[in-house]
């Protein structure tokens, strides 16, 4: 689950991680990994937040079908320093952040909330008859 910082988070910093979530992307598309873990998986990147300094990076992805998500995380976080290499050769930063994966849950939570809002209760609650469509 992604944590909530209390402070917000700069511009710049926001333009960093959106430049890395998109190389990441790039290299997750183009290499060949020898991890058994990670071979014929397609990984999202959703989200890659930045330390304020700038030398550590948490990526939020969810490997494509959902299957065997614990170890696709742990693959990554074993391959981090080899795609740091590779994040270096292809973003100009002057310093490479140090790289950590974590699951992206969002996506589970956005179905969650999504179910809850169907029940009928709930739309009867919201003024919406079960049967209505939207």
């Amino acid at each position: 689950m992604k944590k909530e910082t209390h402070t917000p988070r700069s511009v710049r910093l926001l333009k960093v991680g959106e430049t890395i979530r998109h190389a990441l992307s790039a290299i997750f598309q183009r290499e060949e990994f020898r991890d058994p873990a990670l071979k014929g998986v397609s990984v999202t990147v959703s989200e890659v937040r930045v330390s304020p300094d700038l030398r550590n990076a948490t990526a939020y992805v969810v490997p494509l079908g959902g299957n065997h998500q614990d170890d696709v995380i742990a693959a990554l976080n074993r391959a981090a320093a080899f795609l740091r290499g590779c994040l270096g050769r292809s973003i100009r930063l002057k310093y490479t952040p140090g790289l950590h994966f974590e699951l992206d849950d969002s996506f589970d939570q956005a179905g969650h909330i999504h179910k809850l809002l169907e029940t009928p209760v709930v739309r009867r609650d919201l003024g919406r008859a079960p049967d209505e469509a939207d």
